[in-house]
């Protein structure tokens, strides 16, 4: 974890001097510049679920077949990252991939070796929550720290759903049979779903996360919109997986 400390330390190095303030000779004829590349909150709300659901479908079947090749692509994304937050022109949009690289980086590591045990899921996604904490913190990175915060919580909600309608067993057995077994295995965990009990739960987490994601969106701040469209997003995967089961 040593190049992720150091690429931290040069990032929050880098996002100070952005900061620097300009002579105010200099501002002229600037700032209709950098308001026309400043990307505006629905920008960043509809990148942010993009983020979150996209790889879903991207990250999964790579990282269950090549898991190193998920985890090295973790250097590209922060690559990525670092050359976007260099450019004012682009700072928004590299802060909100650094965010996302935290959660690549977590996916990758679970999911290519230790998917096997839901207990270690949310320790695992929470591996970035230190520096996103002493990020916003320190006002560093905001909108990539409150991404991953978003992301984080949908994870964690969805796991509780796990653990409050019993579906744990039944992820500890998708995981060890093939894709045609799990098939069946799917479909047996819609069963308990389907009582009063788990309806009851799937409406409790989903207005939860209703009122969490949609608040941020009366916001303009760009931070507040990447968390929204980190905790909304949750609920598309989320739906999605399902009908996938019910269909199955």
């Amino acid at each position: 974890m040593s190049w992720v400390l150091a690429a931290f330390q040069r990032l929050s190095i880098q996002h100070q001097s952005v900061e620097t303030p300009i002579p105010i000779k200099s501002l002229e004829g600037v700032e209709d510049h950098e308001a026309s590349s400043t990307p505006r909150p629905w920008h960043i709300t509809m990148a942010s679920i993009a983020l979150v659901s996209v790889p879903v479908f991207f990250q999964a079947p790579l990282v269950r077949a090549f898991p190193w090749v998920s985890l090295m692509l973790t250097l590209g994304w922060l690559g990525g990252a670092i050359a976007l937050i260099q450019r004012k022109s682009t700072l928004e949009w590299g802060d909100l991939l650094l965010g996302f690289t935290w959660t690549w980086l977590a996916g990758s590591i679970y999911w290519g070796w230790l998917r096997w045990e839901p207990f270690l899921h949310l320790p695992i996604e929470a591996i970035g929550l230190p520096f996103a904490l002493w990020g916003i913190r320190y006002q560093q990175h905001k909108i990539g720290h409150w991404f991953y915060i978003g992301s984080l919580l949908g994870t964690s909600v969805t796991d509780l759903y796990f653990y409050l309608v019993n579906l744990i067993p039944y992820w500890r057995q998708v995981m060890q049979v093939s894709p045609a077994e799990a098939q069946l295995i799917l479909h047996q965990a819609l069963l308990p779903m389907r009582t009063p009990w788990g309806y009851g739960c799937a409406v409790s987490l989903v207005g939860m996360l209703l009122v969490a994601g949609c608040i941020p969106l009366q916001s303009k701040h760009l931070h507040w919109r990447a968390f929204s469209g980190a905790v909304l997003s949750t609920l598309l995967v989320d739906g999605l997986f399902w009908v996938a089961a019910a269909i199955s």
